[in-house]
């Protein structure tokens, strides 16, 4: 099968739809499959662009067996609604144009949160008379509101009505929890379109190494159980992480049980 796969950020940038969208298409071609993935120059998200790339019209390259393609966009640091929504929206046209520019693909996918890239494979799908996919990653544009960004308005209701309206327009949509399935279906979205698959890892990239004995010594955790929590500044507003201090606290009781905090 031949797949074209639109993702605003891919490796070497580093963040997680880079990473994730590589994986997926690394796995597509050791199956077989001819993979293409069109996407932007490298820039997240100091909106610096990486050495050895130019942010030019039109530039090509292959990564482990991945065809990628990168387009023109307005390039801007991670920050800021209005410049960031530019570059969301810079995407999305120029996606869309680019890939009509490309050998016709057998099925066009794009990945959220973002929906203006979503926009742009919808659109290009149509043109090509290809089938699109929607992969899910967060209900976006609830995710502004969620870290504060954007406030109840007639913006947010626009952007509502378009994220509802590619969802109706997807062929398939792939999401990444049962929750976000259970919203769109109660929002009149056919469940018999949704696929829910949850988030994987592979263990193969994660083998045990020895203890840090003298970081333990030095944190006073000898002898304890640890666990590592990592999130991002962002994290905590999203996913209700928030709360962790308080769960935290109710466990602190427990002799074997000890919290150090990191910076």
């Amino acid at each position: 099968m031949k797949i074209l796969f639109l993702t605003d950020n891919f490796p070497p940038e580093t963040n997680a739809p880079a990473t994730r969208t590589y994986e997926h298409a690394r796995a597509w071609v050791a199956a077989g499959h001819e993979v293409m993935v069109l996407t932007t120059v490298p820039n997240f998200p100091t909106g610096r662009i990486f050495s050895g790339y130019r942010n030019k019209l039109w530039q090509r390259e292959i990564i482990d067996g991945i065809r990628v393609v990168r387009v023109w966009t307005y390039v801007t640091a991670n920050e800021g609604l209005l410049k960031r929504s530019l570059d969301y929206l810079s995407f999305g046209v120029s996606g869309a144009i680019g890939g009509l520019f490309l050998p016709a693909p057998d099925l066009i996918v794009a990945t959220s949160p973002q929906i203006f890239t979503a926009l742009g494979a919808c659109v290009l799908a149509w043109i090509r008379r290809r089938p699109f996919v929607f992969e899910l990653r967060d209900l976006w544009p609830d995710s502004i509101v969620a870290v504060g960004a954007m406030s109840e308005g007639p913006l947010l209701r626009a952007l509502r009505r378009l994220e509802y309206w590619l969802y109706h327009r997807a062929a398939r949509i792939v999401s990444v929890t049962n929750a976000f399935k259970q919203i769109l279906v109660a929002n009149g979205v056919p469940q018999e379109k949704i696929a829910v698959i949850r988030n994987g890892v592979d263990l193969k990239a994660f083998i045990p190494g020895p203890k840090p004995v003298e970081l333990a010594r030095s944190l006073g955790l000898e002898g304890k159980f640890i666990a590592a929590l990592f999130w991002s500044v962002r994290v905590p507003s999203m996913q209700g992480l928030k709360k962790t201090p308080s769960v935290a606290g109710s466990i602190t009781s427990y002799s074997s049980v000890r919290w150090t905090r990191k910076k």
